[in-house]
């Protein structure tokens, strides 16, 4: 069974880091194939996903193509009952749709005051009333959301949820515009940055491409204020103390620093976004703890 998800810049994407959490946050294999933004690439790449014309847009492993997030998000916990995308408690469940749905059609100030941008993090952005009216929006629907589903841990609805999925990217743009939330949304936002699966796509999209000088803005920025990533650096040479790429197996051609040790990987992308936030890589913290591979 396999499932192919077209997404754009990770970067910026918001909407494909919606489609991207929706596999990878539930354990569901996926195939990735990327688009660069405000280019053609996009266009000629979807040109073999008819209907479609967006990102993100998954195509289903009998062939069926399936754009738009909460359209991935219900099909996905169709045929998938058992990963947890909505809450088995039928409350709770109408809850977290209802907010997922919100999300996916509405806070239009945020979305184009503070565009998603994880390569910065900015000390202030002066947000408009239209802007401070969304944040107070949603402080009223995570607060009833905590309410019905009785609050417990750090997500809306019980355990991580597709309806947790559609806030990530506003979970970034509060970071990486320092927007100013209350005590509960800001602890919300801290539990998104640590969440493994985000702080992969984030890894990935601090050097997946040059930067989009469209998203660029003329503030003082200030560091990201997630996890602090060990700090590991890409080196030149191919000696390593490790044969085989942590990832696929095939033999080192790029290789890291860290503490003093030289940790090899398949090809720059790999041992990149390695190096962006080491933590994240499941496969790669075996290598770095214990005997080279």
């Amino acid at each position: 069974m396999t499932y192919d998800l077209v997404i754009g810049d990770r970067a910026y994407s918001s909407w494909s880091l919606r489609g991207w959490l929706l596999f990878d946050a539930f354990r569901i294999p996926v195939r990735v194939h990327t688009a660069r933004l405000y280019s053609d690439e996009l266009p000629r790449l979807l040109a073999s996903y008819a209907p479609s014309r967006t990102a993100p847009t998954a195509r289903m492993p009998e062939g069926t193509v399936v754009s738009e997030s909460l359209a991935i998000a219900e099909e996905l916990a169709s045929r998938h009952p058992e990963a947890g995308h909505w809450p088995t408690d039928p409350a709770h469940r109408a809850t977290a749709r209802m907010l997922a749905s919100e999300m996916h059609a509405g806070f239009e100030a945020l979305r184009n005051y503070c565009p998603m941008n994880l390569r910065v993090s900015y000390q202030g952005s002066q947000p408009p009333e239209a802007v401070l009216k969304d944040l107070a929006r949603l402080d009223v629907i995570w607060d009833h959301a905590r309410r019905v589903c009785g609050g417990r841990g750090p997500w809306l609805c019980g355990d991580y949820s597709a309806a947790d999925v559609f806030f990530a990217p506003v979970a970034a743009r509060i970071a990486g515009y320092n927007l100013p939330v209350g005590a509960a949304a800001s602890a919300y936002v801290n539990a998104h940055l640590a969440h493994p699966s985000f702080r992969r796509w984030r890894a990935m999209g601090l050097v997946d491409g040059p930067d989009q000088t469209v998203y660029r803005r003329d503030w003082p920025r200030r560091d990201w204020p997630g996890p602090v990533p060990l700090p590991a650096k890409a080196v030149t040479g191919t000696e390593a103390e490790n044969v085989a790429c942590p990832y696929s197996g095939k033999p080192v051609t790029h290789v890291l620093e860290l503490a003093g040790r030289r940790l090899g990987f398949c090809n720059a992308f790999c041992r990149d976004k390695t190096a962006a936030d080491p933590e994240a890589w499941p496969a790669f913290m075996p290598l770095l703890r214990g005997v080279a591979a």
